[in-house]
Formats: structure tokens, sequence, C-alpha cells
């Protein structure tokens, strides 16, 4: 198994803009988030294993396995011109297809990264009002090799991507930096460009009953659904999840 170790997750990193914390097992690395103190412009929890891993709504991420990625990443600001949870899942699919190549990794609304119509990762961003400031929780789970899993699951292990843990953690991260010191130009173009469900029809559900459904056709500028429904009325959901035929 390939160790987390610091000096490849921190290459071409500065020190003085980032602490780095790893552990072997946590309850949660968005819990520890809300822990610190924050002390650099950005912390960055990695953990080997939790315990009680969180998704969205309240789900359970399943953590057993070391060799996975379990992280979070602690970030002061305000980031009004850009959903972090649709940004994050761009910056993890840039930095996985610089390791196994192009056109393999697609995303669906509004936070699960997909191959091969599987479920491989999750986001899951929380906010922390902290006086004046706002404290970004952004958590990301990959699985890269996981045997025992439910039938919507997959990961990447046919990549042999748990040996490649460190770099990939380390060019997620980089990713991050650009994105908070840069942007992302057309990043509502290039989410769609990898979303696997433009343009199918798509059920809208909160607490898991459908609530809606119509013609996915895109996103907006603050990461809301744009449906078209049967009577062609173009709606916007910003809450809730999708269910799309075929794809677990």
């Amino acid at each position: 198994m390939n160790t987390l170790n610091k000096s490849k997750i921190l290459k071409n990193i500065s020190n003085e803009r980032l602490k780095l914390s790893l552990f072997e097992r946590i309850d949660s690395t968005n819990e520890e988030c809300k822990r610190i103190v924050l002390e650099k412009d950005i912390h960055v929890i990695i953990a080997n294993e939790q315990s009680h891993g969180r998704g969205r709504v309240g789900r359970n991420w399943s953590s057993p396995n070391s060799g996975n990625i379990y992280m979070s990443i602690a970030c002061k600001g305000l980031f009004d011109k850009a959903p972090l949870s649709l940004i994050a899942g761009i910056i993890c699919q840039r930095s996985i297809e610089e390791l196994i190549g192009p056109g393999l990794i697609g995303l669906k609304w509004p936070n699960d990264i997909i191959y091969s119509q599987k479920k491989i990762g999750g986001i899951l961003v929380e906010k922390e009002i902290m006086g004046k400031d706002v404290l970004n929780i952004i958590g990301i789970g990959l699985n890269l090799n996981l045997p025992n899993k439910e039938s919507w699951w997959g990961d990447l292990s046919s990549f042999d991507l748990a040996s490649k843990r460190n770099e990939l953690i380390n060019n997620i991260i980089i990713e991050l930096i650009n994105f908070i010191d840069n942007g992302i130009d057309q990043w509502v173009e290039e989410w769609e460009d990898l979303c696997i469900h433009m343009n199918s029809e798509i059920n809208i559900k909160q607490n898991n009953i459908i609530i809606d459904s119509g013609v996915f056709t895109g996103i907006n500028e603050d990461g809301s659904v744009k449906i078209t429904s049967i009577d062609g009325n173009i709606k916007k959901y910003e809450f809730g999840e999708i269910s799309i035929d075929g794809v677990y």
C-alpha cells in the first residue's frame, strides 16, 4: 500500500500558505476541519480511515479501507461566483485524468464523481460562519480500490491509482489553489461537458420522494439545475438530488 507521504503530497506547494495534517484513523476529516484553528490560508486534513465519514444529507460515506482518499480542505473566504461543490468536481476530474488520461471521468449533479456509470467519489461542502469570516470545508472521498462495495459504487482499481495516491492528492491541492487564485474560466460550460446526464430524462428527488421530472438541460451560474418539463417550461432547482435511469 502506498502510505501517505507529506513531502510527496506537498510537492511544489508553499509551506507558508498551507498546513497539512495526516491521520491514520479519524472520525471525519470534515469534523476535524471544524475543530482546528486555521493558522494558514489553507489546512488540509487527510486520513487513511474514517469511522464516521459523511456524505450529503447526513448519509454515511463508507471509509473502511486504507489506500483510498479521505480528505478535507479548510479555507476562509467568500466564493460567491461559483459553487464549491461543482468546482470541486471539476478539480477532481482534472486531477484524476492527469494520471489516467482524458475522457474517462464524468460528473453527476450535484456532487458525484463517475467512472463507467458508477460512483467513484463524492464531495461534501460545508460552511461555518466565524464572525465576519466564512470557513469553507471541502470534503472529498475517492474510491481508488474498494474490494467490497455496493452495486452502485465503483473504484479506480483498474488504473492502480492506489500506488499514486500521494500524487493524486497533490494534483487536487494544486488545482484547488489555482482556482482560489485565478478562478476557472467558463466553468459552467466545462461542468456541462463533463455531465453524464445532459439532455437526459431525470427525476428531482427530495428526501427520496420524486417532486418533479423533466429533461436536464444544464446548470446556472449559481450551480442550480435547469430542467425542461413536458410542457416546455424551464424550471430551476437549487436543492434535492437527481436520479437517472441506467445510472446506478
